[in-house]
């Protein structure tokens, strides 16, 4: 009965770490692609705006 009471005292000590970590993994995740996709957008935007003026497209790198 005491291992019992002392594993279900480890995980619920355990649970709140754990879920931290996925919120902040799923928070930096988010961000990482928003930025991403906004960085192709403008990319996409401005590779329009070059080839309107007559000027060389940038490389997408």
């Amino acid at each position: 009965m005491v291992m019992d009471n002392w594993w279900m005292n480890a995980i619920w000590s355990l649970i709140p770490t754990v879920l931290i970590g996925l919120f902040f993994w799923m928070v930096l995740r988010l961000i990482l692609r928003a930025d991403r996709t906004e960085r192709r957008v403008y990319q996409q935007i401005e590779n329009e705006e070059r080839a309107k003026a007559g000027l060389p497209l940038r490389d997408e790198s």
